[in-house]
């Protein structure tokens, strides 16, 4: 020992370390072939315990490896890299230039002073005999202005970009890199110019590297201008091909056929009669590529139908409106609420939408396929702007306006084309549509619509079952949800009214009626009854109004004059029903009265001449007589009248 000490506080070069070393080594192994040598090479007992050993051995690895596979994955691996796909061709970083964002097709140089340049109006008021008959004649078939639209270049520009600044100055990134789309337009009997001024808009916004194709869907247009003429005219736009439908079969038919020739990532639908915004696209996209169950619709201004002025959006932005519905399943518009308005920053924030126009949005094409496209036993047109909506909404998607997406649209006063099968196509829409996502809030539209209640009842509006599965399969939410989380700003109607349905006078066999278009402020009429609800529909609420809610929610109002309709005073929410509005209920002899007599006599006499249908030319003393009545005591009329109300319960 006293060696091996001198030795190791010897200093060591690395030569003489080396030969230790390899000294070291070569002892060990003489050792262990000796050792190895010594254990007999045939010995059956002493193998059968090396067998028996390495059996336990992988017995006692296998549990051992079982167990640690059983265990949870706490630990996140890398993710596997895909072969393929967008491996292919990684994005880039940073944003898209001006020179990436170059349009399909350049607009070539404007005139200033053409007709309709930069959006302007086209006035048609002084106009030859022969001009004025060839307007009126486009008036008449498109139920707008031709004469103005024809002379009107198909590549007018717009004028300089209006948009807020903040839109303006938005950029896109590349990564990920916004998806192409395929625009799809629809047309029955377009006029050219209106179908090719929306062709040349899209191709003279959008960016070359988005737009895969423009796919026109002829309905079956019968007009010859529209066949070969418009195949011909198409082959100097590369990009832009025309599939037909051999017979009419609407809107919702020739948007499925156009969806399933598409190539693009993303479907866009325009209606024929457009004109896109100089940016409109590229948002829309951009939305999709960050949220691929957005549904977006650009913002939609007006084109006037008769001097088709472009209303061009404002640089301090503007009072966005939202889609809704009324309970006669009707699109309408509304301003937005205050939590809306609260919730967006800037104009580039989407608007989020309980139910859209449906004629212009986009749509990633998987996901239109995903959440059930359209309900192809639809027929032609009507209730499939609010079935989707619904069904996005409750699927667990979104509808957004996307504000710095602007395009411009002609809105008709009334529609040029016929229903091959009647209008009631569209109440047979209308009840599909109620059947699969309305729940039990169905009956209210029913009270409402007697056609689409009689359809229900005698269940002739198709089978689906189908869709009933998707809602199914897609696990859906209800629509009470709907209503708490996307729409509660909604009016909810009684379920249960005290009563319903018309106000008749049994004694000239008419029924009360709200009249045209009356939107409120309007005074009622007596009209022959129809018996099909509509205008001549109304309820007596649990709060003792009488409403006729079906595009809006009007009440009874008593006023000086004869009876109207206006805003109801009651909305909910700590909201209260004003004398004016509230009405009591003799069941008795069913009468009517004003809830607080002490009105004025002009009040009463002017209900009393609307619901009785009397007319002007009454005398003084009569007048006089029904005001006292009116006020005092509404049974003695009733009796002496023989009016009362005729409910359809």
């Amino acid at each position: 020992m006293t060696a091996l000490r001198r030795f190791l506080r010897r200093r060591l070069f690395p030569w003489k370390l080396a030969i230790f070393a390899l000294i070291f080594i070569t002892f060990l192994f003489l050792i262990q072939r000796e050792v190895v040598s010594s254990i007999p090479k045939e010995e059956p007992w002493l193998k059968d315990i090396v067998n028996k050993r390495d059996a336990v051995l992988g017995m006692m690895m296998g549990a051992v490896n079982n167990f640690r596979d059983s265990m949870p994955k706490m630990q996140i691996k890398a993710p596997l890299r895909q072969s393929g796909g967008g491996d292919s061709h990684p994005c880039l970083p940073g944003y898209y230039t001006a020179a990436e964002l170059k349009p399909a097709l350049e607009r070539p140089p404007q005139n200033p002073n053409a007709p309709g340049a930069s959006g302007k109006p086209f006035h048609t008021d002084k106009l030859s005999p022969a001009e004025q008959k060839e307007k009126e004649k486009g008036d008449e078939k498109h139920c707008f202005n031709v004469f103005a639209s024809d002379r009107i270049s198909l590549s007018r520009d717009l004028g300089p970009d209006t948009r807020p600044p903040e839109c303006i100055e938005q950029n896109f990134k590349r990564c990920p890199p916004l998806p192409t789309t395929s625009v799809i337009i629809v047309f029955h009997n377009e006029a050219w110019s209106t179908l090719l001024r929306t062709v040349y808009s899209v191709l003279h916004t959008s960016p070359a590297i988005f737009l895969k194709e423009i796919i026109l869907v002829d309905d079956a247009s019968v007009d010859e201008v529209l066949k070969d003429q418009l195949d011909n005219y198409l082959k100097q736009l590369h990009i832009v091909r025309v599939v037909r439908q051999k017979e009419r079969k609407g809107l919702i038919t020739a948007r499925l056929l156009g969806a399933s020739v598409a190539t693009g990532d993303v479907l866009t639908f325009l209606d024929a009669h457009c004109e896109c915004f100089q940016g409109w696209l590229e948002p829309l996209l951009a939305r999709i590529a960050e949220n691929y169950t957005a549904v977006v619709s650009p913002d939609i201004t007006t084109i006037d139908l008769n001097t088709f002025e472009f209303m061009k959006p404002s640089p301090y932005g503007q009072n966005h409106n939202r889609g809704n519905f009324d309970w006669g399943l009707s699109f309408g518009w509304e301003s937005l609420p205050d939590h809306e308005k609260r919730r967006r920053k800037d104009e580039t924030y989407p608007v989020k939408t309980p139910t859209f126009a449906g004629g212009l949005f986009s749509i990633s094409k998987e996901y239109f396929y995903y959440i059930g496209s359209y309900d192809e036993e639809m027929e032609i047109w009507g209730g499939e702007n609010i079935e989707m909506s619904f069904r996005v909404w409750q699927c667990g998607g979104q509808l957004e306006i996307i504000p710095c997406s602007v395009v411009g649209h002609v809105f008709r006063t009334k529609s040029p084309h016929t229903f091959p099968k009647g209008t009631q196509v569209i109440a047979r829409n209308q009840v599909r549509l109620a059947e699969v996502w309305m729940d039990d809030y169905k009956e209210i539209f029913y009270r409402r619509n007697q056609q689409a209640a009689q359809m229900a009842k005698e269940k002739s509006f198709g089978d689906v079952s189908k869709r009933v599965d998707l809602r199914q399969r897609l696990k859906c939410k209800s629509f009470s949800w709907y209503l708490k989380n996307v729409y509660p700003e909604a009016f909810m109607p009684d379920l249960n009214p005290l009563h319903f349905g018309s106000v008749k006078n049994l004694g000239k066999d008419s029924c009360l009626d709200a009249g045209e278009n009356n939107e409120g402020g309007k005074h009622l009429i007596m009209y022959p009854c129809h018996g099909l609800g509509g205008n001549q529909y109304f309820e007596y609420s649990t709060h003792h109004e009488i409403r006729h809610n079906i595009q809006k929610e009007l009440c009874l109002h008593g006023t000086e004059g004869a009876v109207k309709l206006d805003d109801c005073q009651y909305k909910g929410r700590n909201t209260l029903v004003g004398v004016e509005q509230k009405w009591e209920l003799r069941e008795l002899i069913s009468c009517l009265k004003v809830h607080y007599c002490s009105l004025r006599n002009s009040i009463c006499k002017g209900i009393l001449k609307t619901m009785l249908g009397l007319d002007q030319g009454i005398t003084v003393n009569i007048r006089f007589t029904m005001v006292t009545v009116c006020c005092r005591c509404l049974l003695l009329l009733s009796v002496l009248l023989q009016f009362k109300l005729h409910y359809g319960v």
